[in-house]
């Protein structure tokens, strides 16, 4: 392959991965929006939509372990290529805690939990996954610090989130003449949410974690990964 070849390569590998990023997040702001109006049809728009994300991962997947296997880079585009591979992983999962949100919505009865900013939480997440691959586009090394940083506050709001449910929410609920049927819908609605948070707390972790690769990938520095 000529070298103009192999850096057009490179170059299209870049754009199919910041593209694939693009079609995740909106797949997670409709998982969210979703979530929010109980929309069951946006719903299955979700969950019917990841097969076209995988099929997406194993192109770019195919596309990486050829430009590794022809050509044999070093340094600098073997960090690249190396970390273009792991950050599409990290999206495709983004996308199966998306679907996520699609069966959550399904599965909801009621909205019981006014105390807890779930759509907050989900615009936070979002906004890091965007500034992850901005940073990726850029090579901004700055950029992958704070997001590493910034994943702290999310962590600490999941937490606080959680604990509203499993506190003071449950114990509003439920009192002496709660039937056992109530008690049990209650229950479920309560673990839909606590697993709801629970994967917009793991966006940001996978956030975090392309932060980490493209931080090694820019300055050859793993201080991030985890």
């Amino acid at each position: 392959m000529p070298r103009e070849g192999y850096q057009e390569k490179l170059d299209a590998l870049r754009e199919d991965v910041l593209y694939m990023s693009e079609v995740v997040l909106e797949r997670l702001r409709q998982g969210l929006e979703a979530l929010e109006h109980k929309d069951e049809d946006l719903a299955w728009d979700v969950i019917e939509g990841d097969g076209e994300i995988n099929q997406m991962y194993l192109d770019l997947e195919q596309d990486c372990i050829d430009l590794l296997a022809l050509q044999q880079p070093v340094a600098g585009d073997l960090r690249f290529i190396a970390a273009s591979f792991k950050i599409i992983t990290d999206l495709e999962r983004i996308a199966d805690l998306a679907t996520n949100l699609g069966d959550y919505t399904l599965e909801a009865e009621r909205d019981l939990y006014p105390d807890v900013d779930i759509q907050d939480i989900g615009t936070q997440v979002i906004e890091m996954v965007e500034q992850s691959m901005d940073a990726y586009d850029r090579e901004d090394p700055d950029a992958c610090i704070a997001i590493g940083e910034r994943d702290d506050d999310i962590d600490a709001r999941c937490e606080k989130a959680s604990e509203t449910v499993v506190r003071d929410l449950i114990e509003r609920e439920v009192d002496d003449e709660t039937t056992e049927g109530e008690i049990e819908r209650l229950m479920a609605d309560v673990s839909r949410l606590l697993l709801t948070i629970r994967d917009l707390e793991r966006v940001g972790d996978h956030a975090v974690n392309i932060a980490a690769r493209t931080l090694y990938m820019v300055e050859n520095d793993d201080q991030l990964i985890y």
